[in-house]
């Protein structure tokens, strides 16, 4: 049977302001740590993030749909983190950016 799962898609846009030999994506960082902290009844990490053509994407399961994407809004609303964001309802036999799509901002 098939988990559900939240796809975080986020614009792989620099972060403004960085110089030419800082990390130009520390939001990553940022969005990692803040599902990381997820208690699990909000929802947990389902799988490492990843690169999918221009877009990070982000990974949360083990939480009713509703709770996925209101936890995929609030790294929406992440200081640091570009606009753009939007959330995919898959489940773990889906091919990933395939599903329904939720805009966030």
């Amino acid at each position: 049977m098939a988990d559900l799962v939240v796809e975080i898609h986020v614009p792989l846009t620099p972060t403004p302001g960085r110089g030419p030999s800082d990390y130009a994506f520390p939001w990553i960082d940022d969005v990692e740590a803040y599902l990381g902290d997820l208690d699990g009844s909000q929802g947990e990490v389902y799988d490492d993030g990843e690169e999918l053509g221009d877009e990070y994407v982000f990974f949360v399961g083990g939480a009713p749909e509703a709770d996925l994407v209101q936890v995929a809004r609030r790294v929406s609303e992440l200081d640091g983190v570009p606009k753009g964001v939007y959330a995919v309802v898959n489940d773990s036999e889906g091919a990933m950016g395939e599903g329904r799509r939720i805009d966030l901002q």
